[in-house]
């Protein structure tokens, strides 16, 4: 869910936690921060490395959030902590074929199935599906997770009702309108697409969950992607900004209708920091940007 580094891909400033990133940093050593433009293989070759990399670190620092290890899992949209059993974004579930996009460990897929739903996992990264099938072990039912990227999707036309991601995929891939094109293919007439993203407005905004993260400095409009590369300038981290405008042409170009855009409030009472996210910040512009869609049908 949450991005490298403090979140998404503008000025970056060094974590406050030096320790969130320790396993990916011991694999890749110092990386270089910068932006520049990379095809989808290599986009989708450093979601692999970095997930995999990262995610030990990840779970130590997300996962009780995320209800990874909850029995039946929980489905988290985002870092403002909006649950699934509260938003109700997706609808009934129950009897319905839904497709997760960027999984992760996969406790939303979990959640889905306990609720009665056919539900599939597909994440680029063997790291997190095997901690995915690590913590299923113990539920009633079991979900079925595929490694693949987000632009090829490897299931036929129609296959599916709904089609959901909390922070997965969607911004870590470099052709998201392929990738929108993808979920109205595999979705049925009627279909329902729900997705979570970093607000596109914290792009101008340096991933700093202090004070220093409220100064605008990164232009809105540079669509260049964020990367960081190794000592080989191995590409081993790429996220992609879309406006919000960007966002809804590629969804009306793929055939889809929005019904409604979420910008979750800050909740009063959590003091709790996720990388960029924080209190102080949530309290002034949204970090998260929910997109609520549906095919014609």
């Amino acid at each position: 869910m949450d991005a490298h580094s403090t979140g998404a891909g503008s000025d970056h400033t060094p974590a406050i936690d030096p320790d969130r990133h320790r396993s990916a940093e011991e694999r890749f050593g110092a990386t270089r921060a910068g932006h520049a433009e990379v095809d989808s293989l290599t986009s989708e070759r450093a979601g692999r490395l970095w997930w995999d990399a990262d995610v030990e670190d990840y779970h130590d620092h997300h996962g009780a959030f995320l209800g990874v290890d909850t029995p039946g899992g929980d489905f988290v949209w985002c870092p403002e902590g909006m649950r699934e059993a509260d938003a109700g974004l997706l609808g009934p579930v129950r009897d319905k074929t839904v497709l997760e996009l960027g999984c992760g460990s996969a406790p939303s897929a979990r959640w889905l199935a306990g609720r009665g739903a056919r539900v599939v996992g597909l994440d680029v990264s063997i790291a997190m599906l095997r901690r995915g099938l690590a913590s299923m072990a113990a539920d009633e039912r079991t979900v079925p997770l595929v490694q693949a990227g987000g632009e090829n999707l490897p299931f036929a036309d129609d296959s599916f009702d709904i089609v959901c991601s909390a922070f997965g995929a969607v911004p870590f891939v470099a052709d998201s309108a392929r990738l929108m094109r993808e979920v109205a293919r595999v979705l049925r007439p009627g279909g329902r697409w729900v997705f979570a993203v970093n607000h596109p407005m914290r792009w101008c905004f340096p991933d700093d969950p202090g004070p220093m993260g409220l100064v605008a400095s990164i232009p809105y409009f540079n669509r260049t992607p964020y990367v960081e590369v190794d000592a080989d300038d191995r590409v081993v981290y790429a996220e992609h900004h879309r406006t919000l405008g960007d966002r809804v042409r590629e969804l009306v170009a793929a055939g889809f209708v929005l019904e409604d855009l979420i910008e979750p409030e800050w909740p009063e009472d959590q003091d709790r920091e996720w990388g960029q996210w924080s209190p102080l910040r949530g309290r002034i512009f949204p970090g998260t940007a929910i997109f609520s869609t549906r095919l014609p049908g």
